[in-house]
């Protein structure tokens, strides 16, 4: 971190010279000012952002759960649009995904799905993608062609490290066993492999079922586990107000923090930052990078959810 500080710092004080000829009139010290600029602007994009990356489990993996809100086939096809958003933007970032678990849709997309998203620091960019999403378009399930209104929601923790301590008591914890189903292929056993543990102090409740044996899908699912419990017990540590796990807001109406409109315009709005992007297709496709930029700096200047 050191070493790029010094770095990018050498590049502004040869930008610094470079400028100062420019200005006697040295128009090629002028275009090598502009292209060493180029450079040096999503370098210092990137070291901002590290520095905003400085809570604990900020380097984490991330385990993100995703939850189709009321409203029948138009929430269960957004929910397959945001975990395909945010697939996307893992795979553009080179992070490796993992579904560990999907509920399909009645008709269309998903009612839940849960995986993982592995990669330097995913759990701190991620976070940002924490709340109610909120889409309006019109649907391309009504045979009149009305605009409908969606809602999903989106929940990131972190993947927890073997050396933390996460005690939880074979009492505390309830294990059902069922049977895989959905469209896990060929890779998913057919037998009663299928895992859900319920955490009876808190009511948290994490399924997985895409491994291969049962064994493995309870380990999967108590990893999960431990990592909800991880997150709650630091939000609870910095004493917010509201719990992340007890009071988790309602998927509807005035919650939500970003807002996807496909019609009557495009834009996608982040209503905590007020950070707004006009093409709509290219935030769906994964590019939503500006968006956590916007939440970090948000968050370290001391926005409150």
């Amino acid at each position: 971190m050191i070493n790029s500080f010094a770095q990018l710092n050498d590049k502004f004080d040869e930008f610094d010279i470079l400028q100062e000829y420019a200005k006697e009139g040295d128009e090629s010290s002028a275009q090598e000012a502009l292209m060493l600029l180029e450079k040096i602007s999503p370098e210092l994009a990137a070291q901002e952002q590290k520095a905003f990356l400085s809570e604990e489990t900020d380097g984490n993996n991330a385990i993100v759960s995703i939850n189709a809100g009321a409203g029948g086939t138009e929430s269960c096809d957004w929910a397959s649009m945001l975990q395909r958003m945010l697939m996307r933007w893992a795979e553009k970032n080179k992070f490796k995904t993992k579904l560990y678990d999907f509920q399909d849709g009645d008709s269309a997309g998903i009612k839940s799905c849960t995986f993982s998203v592995e990669g330097d620091f995913a759990y701190g960019l991620l976070k940002s993608e924490t709340g109610i999403h909120r889409l309006v378009r019109i649907s391309p399930f009504d045979s009149n062609a009305r605009r409908h209104t969606s809602f999903a929601s989106v929940f990131v923790s972190p993947e927890i490290d073997d050396d933390i301590e996460i005690d939880i008591p074979d009492s505390d914890i309830r294990i059902d066993v069922y049977r895989s189903g959905g469209a896990g292929g060929q890779s998913v056993n057919t037998t009663d492999s299928a895992v859900r543990i319920t955490h009876n102090p808190t009511g948290i409740v994490v399924t997985c079922q895409n491994e291969r044996s049962q064994h493995q899908n309870k380990a999967t699912a108590l990893k999960i586990l431990r990592s909800r419990l991880y997150e709650k017990a630091m939000e609870e540590k910095k004493a917010e107000q509201q719990k992340v796990e007890d009071s988790k807001k309602e998927i509807g109406w005035g919650s939500q923090i970003r807002s996807y409109v496909l019609h009557p315009y495009k834009m996608v709005k982040d209503h905590r930052t007020n950070e707004e992007m006009g093409s709509a297709e290219r935030v769906l496709d994964g590019d939503i990078d500006p968006f956590i930029r916007a939440y970090l700096q948000w968050r370290t200047t001391g926005g409150t959810e």
